[in-house]
C-alpha cells in the first residue's frame, strides 16, 4: 500500500556510506568524492535481516542480582510471550507483572550499580537509572520525547529459601528496552478507524459527512503473531490522541478469538462478544480489519473473512470493494493531477502527460487585467473543480471555479485589513482544501492572527487553535480526511516548529463550529520548515533544517517518528517540495515528489530515487498538487 518505507523512530544508526546527490544538469549527479557518514537502517532492510528468531536464556544457576537483571532485560526482547522472562521473577512477582502496560525506550540498557552480595544477605533493592528517549503506552501508541529525561526504575531482589537462588521480587510494569533492541523487536504499523462525523456537514447522508478510514500508527512486536496482535489492537479502539476525531465499528466487549491466513491471502478473523447479524455493521468492521492487516506489509492479506462466535456467519471485505471508505478516499478525483503557475503572467496551467500544459478554464486560466496585482499562492480543490487564490498583496482570498462561466474574477470570500507598518508576510497564507470541500487559510494579521475555514457560500468561520505557549502560527496543511492538520509555529527567537493537531467539528448545518486541539509536536529537531505536504495516509513530507545541519527532506509519521530510511537525496537549495496525498488503492501510481530550486527556479521530480528536471514549455513559479 505504501510507496515509501514504514516510518520508525529516530533510533541508533547503522554505519554506512552515503553518496550525496546534487541537483544539476536536470538529474541527480553523483560526486566522485565524499566522506563516510551514518544512516539509519531502512525498514525493508530491517525485515530482510531479521529472519532469525531470538530465543531467550533461562536464568543461570547462582546468578547474582546484577546478572539477573541483565538476563531479564534480554529475555523481554526475545521472540516469545515472556515465559522465560518470568523465570527471572518470584512466583508472586510473575503473577503481578504486566508487560503489556507500556514500553520505556532507553538510550542504553540500564544496569545495577556494582555491588557485592554476601551469602548471608537474603534481599537487595536498588533503583535502576536510564535515559528515556521515547514511550509506547498500553494502546501501543508511540511518543518521541522532546528532550530525553532521566528516570529511576525500582527493582527488588530476594534469595528464595527453597532453591537459594536470587529472583526479582518487585519491578515496574511494562517493558524496559534500549533503542537498538526496540527496533529489532518492534515494528510500526497502522490500524484504521473512521473519521468522526461532522454534524454540521452540508451533505444529506444519514451520517452527515462521508465515511473515511484514518490511520492510527502503533508499534507491535515483529514476530509474535503480528496479525492477531494488529487485529486485537484495532478492536481495542483508537489511541488516546486520535480518539476525539475517530470512531470504530466494533461494539464494546468485542474480542478477537483467532486470526489465520490461507494461501489465497484471505485473513479469517473470528470475533467473540459481538453479534454480526447486521450486514452494514459487519462490513464496516471488516473494512477496518482489512486495511489494518494489509498494512503489515508483506502482501499477506488481500481479503478479510469475518466471522462471529463459534464461526457463525459474518461477511467479507476485499481491497477493490471499499474505495469509498478506504484510507485517503477523500483525496478526490483530481489527486493524480499536477498544476503549475506560470512565472510570466500568473496563469494556472494543468500539466499534460507530454510534459506540456494547458491553461485551466475560467478566470485563473487568463492573465490578470492590467492594473491588477498578480495572484499569489494558489490551491486547487481535491475534486479539481475550484481553486483558491490569494491576491491583493496577500490581503484577499478568492475561490474561483475552474470552468468557463464567462465571468471575471469573483469578489473575495475573505479580506484581511491592511495596517500601517505591516510586513509582506502579515497577510493571508497557506490556503489548503480538505476532502469535504472546506477551504482553510491562516490570517497573519498581527492584531487578529487566526485560522479561517471557508465553507461554500457561508460566512468565513474563525477556528480557535489550542496553540502552544509562546508560539505564533505561521502555516497549515489540512489532510483530506478533514480531522488532522499540520501546523507550523514560530517562537520569539524565530525558531520554527512542526505540530500535528486534530480538527474537532461540531455545531449544526446552520451554525457550524470547529476547533483545532490535541497538538503534538513532531520532529522536534527541525528548527526551520520551508514546506509541508501530506504524502500518505499517515505521513508528512517536510522540507526543513535541523539546527547546524543542511536543509533536507524528511518523511514524518503522525506519531512524530521520522523515517529510518535514508531520506530522498537532496534538499539543500530547494525552495519548496511537495508530495501528493493519494488513496490507499492508488498509492503505487501516485505522482512523484516535486521540488523547486531556489537559485534557478527550475522544477525537479523524484523518479526512482533520482531528481530529474521537469522540462516544461514555460517557466513555472510554483507547482500545485490538489489539496
Amino acid at each position: 500500500m505504501r510507496r515509501t518505507s514504514r516510518t520508525e523512530p529516530r533510533l541508533a544508526a547503522v554505519a554506512g556510506v552515503v553518496l550525496g546527490a546534487l541537483l544539476a544538469g536536470g538529474c541527480a549527479a553523483m560526486p566522485d568524492s565524499g566522506g563516510v557518514s551514518k544512516v539509519e537502517l531502512a525498514q525493508d532492510a530491517v525485515d530482510k535481516n531479521l529472519q532469525v528468531r531470538v530465543f531467550p536464556m533461562a536464568p543461570p544457576k547462582g546468578a547474582k542480582p546484577r546478572d539477573l537483571l541483565a538476563g531479564f532485560l534480554d529475555a523481554v526482547t526475545a521472540d516469545e510471550s515472556y515465559d522465560t522472562a518470568r523465570m527471572y521473577l518470584t512466583d508472586e512477582a510473575a503473577a503481578k507483572w504486566k508487560p503489556d502496560a507500556g514500553i520505556q525506550v532507553l538510550s542504553a540498557t540500564p544496569s545495577l550499580p556494582a555491588q557485592t552480595v554476601t551469602e548471608a544477605e537474603t534481599s537487595f533493592a536498588a533503583p535502576v537509572s536510564g535515559m528515556v528517549v521515547a514511550e509506547v503506552d498500553a494502546k501501543h501508541s508511540y511518543t518521541f520525547l522532546d528532550g530525553q529525561k532521566d528516570a529511576d526504575f525500582q527493582f527488588a531482589f530476594v534469595r528464595e529459601k527453597k532453591s537459594g537462588e536470587w529472583r526479582i521480587d518487585a519491578l515496574p510494569d511494562g517493558v524496559l528496552i534500549n533503542e537498538t533492541n526496540f527496533r529489532i523487536s518492534y515494528r510500526q504499523v497502522d490500524r484504521f478507524f473512521y473519521a468522526a462525523d461532522d454534524p454540521s456537514a452540508p451533505g444529506t447522508s444519514v451520517i452527515g459527512s462521508p465515511e473515511v478510514l484514518i490511520a492510527d500508527p502503533i508499534y507491535l512486536r515483529r514476530r509474535i503473531d503480528p496479525l492477531t496482535s494488529a487485529a486485537k489492537a484495532v478492536v481495542a479502539g483508537p489511541s488516546d490522541w486520535l480518539a476525539p476525531v475517530a470512531r470504530t465499528a466494533f461494539p464494546t466487549g468485542t474480542n478477537v478469538d483467532r486470526v489465520s491466513v490461507d494461501e489465497a491471502r484471505a485473513a479469517h478473523v473470528v470475533l467473540a462478544g459481538v453479534d454480526l447479524g447486521g450486514t452494514m455493521l459487519c462490513r464496516r468492521m471488516a473494512a477496518q480489519l482489512l486495511y489494518t492487516l494489509a498494512d503489515q506489509g508483506k502482501g499477506q492479506v488481500d481479503k478479510v473473512d469475518l466471522k462471529g462466535p463459534h464461526n457463525t456467519a459474518g461477511c467479507q471485505a476485499a481491497r477493490g470493494d471499499l474505495p469509498k471508505t478506504g484510507p485517503g478516499a477523500l483525496t478526490g478525483m483530481a489527486a493524480q493531477k499536477q498544476f503549475f503557475q506560470r512565472a510570466d503572467n500568473g496563469v494556472l496551467v494543468e500539466a499534460q502527460e507530454t510534459g506540456d500544459g494547458s491553461a485551466v478554464r475560467g478566470p485563473l486560466g487568463r492573465p490578470q487585467p492590467n492594473g491588477k496585482e498578480p495572484l499569489g499562492t494558489i490551491a486547487v480543490s481535491r475534486d479539481g473543480e475550484r481553486a483558491a487564490a490569494i491576491g491583493g498583496k496577500g490581503h484577499q482570498l478568492y475561490t474561483v471555479p475552474l470552468a468557463d462561466t464567462g465571468q471575471a474574477m469573483p469578489e473575495p470570500v475573505l479580506t484581511t485589513p491592511v495596517r500601517s507598518g505591516q510586513k509582506d508576510e502579515d497577510g493571508l497564507t497557506s490556503p489548503s482544501w480538505d476532502g469535504r470541500g472546506d477551504l482553510w487559510v491562516v490570517d497573519r494579521d498581527p492584531q487578529n492572527r487566526r485560522v479561517v475555514m471557508v465553507r461554500g457560500n457561508r460566512p468565513p468561520l474563525t477556528v480557535p487553535v489550542d496553540s502552544p505557549d509562546g508560539q505564533v502560527l505561521q502555516d497549515l496543511k489540512i489532510s483530506s480526511d478533514a480531522v488532522r492538520i499540520a501546523l507550523v509555529f514560530k517562537d520569539a527567537r524565530g525558531a520554527q516548529s512542526l505540530w500535528i493537531g486534530l480538527v474537532v467539528h461540531g455545531g449544526t448545518k446552520e451554525a457550524p463550529t470547529a476547533r483545532i486541539t490535541g497538538l503534538r509536536r513532531v520532529a522536534p529537531a527541525i528548527a526551520e520548515v520551508s514546506s509541508v505536504s501530506w504524502a500518505e495516509v499517515d505521513q508528512l513530507l517536510v522540507l526543513g533544517k535541523e539546527k547546524g545541519r543542511l536543509q533536507q527532506l524528511h518523511y514524518i509519521s503522525t506519531d512524530g517518528s521520522q523515517s529510518s530510511e535514508a531520506p530522498p537525496q537532496g534538499g539543500e537549495g530547494m525552495a519548496s517540495a511537495q508530495a501528493a496525498e493519494s488513496r490507499a488503492d492508488t498509492m503505487d501510481q501516485a505522482p512523484p515528489v516535486l521540488a523547486r530550486q531556489g537559485a534557478d527556479g527550475k522544477i525537479y521530480r523524484l523518479v526512482n530515487s533520482q531528481w530529474r528536471e521537469l522540462v516544461l514549455n514555460f517557466r513555472a513559479s510554483s507547482f500545485i498538487y490538489p489539496g
